[in-house]
């Protein structure tokens, strides 16, 4: 075990983190971390873990170098762990070897955990390989932002200029027109590619290619800042052929997910992957029972149901927790009927051993129980309904109407998340919202609770409103709001499908 582990966080894209690196971060007593670092990696911390920001961009430090020197020398020696998280590679242009110096002048244990450099990221990113066989078989990392200290100047344009490698300055966009410059002074052709990557791996990436006696001009007109990664090289003509990630449907729309976060991983995921940027706003908390002698009771008489029907991811977990807890298995449900409303939910009881005799084709509860009494459901059939203690009552009671006995079993209590809406409320006031989504009544309602109507209300219709189906587009109305989309199939997949379409 080291005192303090330098890990390098990758560009942005969660995706690049290491596993090594996720690891560390999930059993560390202190966790400082850079302005470059994605703030998503902080949900890794194991809980009680101190939280610090000691980011530094474009000349505001929060901590100058040798005051964050100081600061992870002096937690080390309380014999705290230190996860010391860093955006890209902790050794390429990141400063990391003058804090593992620091360390070990100290007398304290460090390791690094490599992180994926922008360098090389970036580019990659936007369409533009830093090595090609018909283009260059070298690559030169450089920084564009050198130590003012330095009494003399790393660089040697000669070389640079001379070279044919692949040229990539870090840091270097307030000093385009002076890397230009010396670059075609010192013979570089002026028509060389150069392309610049702005915010490289993340749903707000952008880039633009230009030419060596152009690109300054262009980028101060096109509003190109830091942090951009600069690429000179005739491989940046690929960017037009190659650049895959910015044609992502979704890149750069905002999207807030406002499922429990036991739930939203999968949903924010998938629309990462379409290029979102997410903002998870979880308005649901998921709680076991407090009191889960019912439930145990349950499973001692499962073999007096015909059917049981399980209504979310969250009933299956909780339902099997106490399976698991009891030392039995999915063998319990030898003979009975197994429904899931929803393929996710029938995929948590796949992964489980069971295999659902009936699922819906509509989430709705008048298709289920049409499905169901096509199946035999009816009078003197008993059911078990293992899910959250307050939800809605339509299925049970138009079960119980086609004269079945219906048991329900709370498993689960959903109440309302702490987490206040102040992130929410800049990120709406700052433009970055486009979306916001509901998956449930509750999540409608819990959401108001946070974020109150008349706020919300500033901010429409540049904001729109995606609920999963009919029901949750009730609520949403009873708020004074209407759903702008809603897809057909009232799924997770049904409803990415509509907002990319949207």
């Amino acid at each position: 075990m080291a005192d303090v582990y330098l890990i390098g966080a990758g560009p942005g894209d969660p995706g690049l983190l290491t596993v090594k690196g996720k690891h560390i971060l999930e059993t560390a007593d202190i966790v400082v971390y850079d302005y470059l670092a994605n703030d998503e990696f902080l949900s890794y911390a194991k809980p009680g873990a101190e939280i610090i920001y000691v980011g530094k961009k474009g000349g505001d430090h929060t901590l100058p170098q040798d005051k964050i020197n100081e600061l992870l020398v002096q937690r080390a020696k309380e014999g705290k762990s230190i996860a010391r998280l860093k955006g890209g590679d902790p050794y390429v242009f990141g400063r990391g070897g003058e804090e593992a110096e620091e360390l070990m002048e100290a007398g304290l244990t460090f390791e690094v955990v490599p992180g994926v450099t922008a360098g090389v990221a970036a580019p990659a990113y936007a369409g533009i390989p830093v090595t090609h066989r018909a283009h260059t078989t070298s690559v030169c990392f450089i920084t564009g932002h050198e130590d003012p200290t330095k009494e003399k100047s790393g660089h040697n344009w000669a070389v640079y200029a001379q070279s044919e490698s692949t040229l990539v300055f870090y840091m270097g966009v307030k000093n385009l027109p002076m890397i230009a410059e010396n670059l075609i002074s010192n013979g570089r052709d002026p028509k060389t590619p150069v392309a610049l990557v702005r915010w490289g791996t993340r749903c707000t990436q952008e880039s633009m290619v230009s030419d060596l006696e152009n690109v300054a001009e262009e980028a101060a007109r096109r509003g190109f800042k830091a942090p951009s990664i600069i690429v000179v090289g005739s491989v940046c003509s690929l960017h037009e052929s190659l650049n895959w990630f910015e044609k992502r449907p979704m890149l750069g729309k905002g999207v807030v997910v406002t499922r429990a976060r036991e739930q939203a991983s999968g949903f924010a995921e998938t629309l990462r992957e379409q290029g979102a940027c997410v903002h998870q706003f979880p308005t649901i908390k998921i709680n076991p029972m407090e009191d889960c002698s019912e439930i145990r009771q349950a499973l001692t008489e499962i073999d007096s149901y015909d059917w049981v029907i399980f209504t979310s991811v969250n009933g299956v977990r909780r339902f099997f927790a106490e399976v698991d807890a009891a030392g039995a298995d999915s063998r319990i449900f030898g003979g009975r009927k197994i429904a899931a409303i929803g393929p996710a939910t029938a995929e948590a009881l796949v992964r489980r051993g069971l295999r659902p005799d009936f699922v819906p084709a509509k989430y709705v509860a008048e298709h289920v129980v049409s499905g169901l009494i096509e199946r035999g459901v009816g009078e003197g059939c008993r059911i078990l309904i293992p899910r959250a203690k307050v939800a809605r009552e339509v299925l049970p009671e138009e079960l119980r109407k086609a004269g079945a006995e219906v048991r329900i079993l709370p498993v689960y209590e959903t109440g309302l998340n702490e987490q206040g809406p102040e992130a929410l409320e800049a990120r709406l006031e700052a433009g970055e919202i486009d979306f916001v989504t509901f998956t449930s009544s509750s999540t409608v309602d819990n959401f108001f609770k946070l974020l109150p109507p008349e706020i919300l209300k500033k901010y429409m219709p540049q904001v729109r409103l995606a609920c999963i189906g009919p029901i949750t587009a009730k609520t949403l109305e009873s708020y004074g709001f209407s759903a702008d989309i809603q897809p057909e199939d009232y799924t997770i997949p049904g409803l990415t499908e509509a907002l990319i379409n949207a």
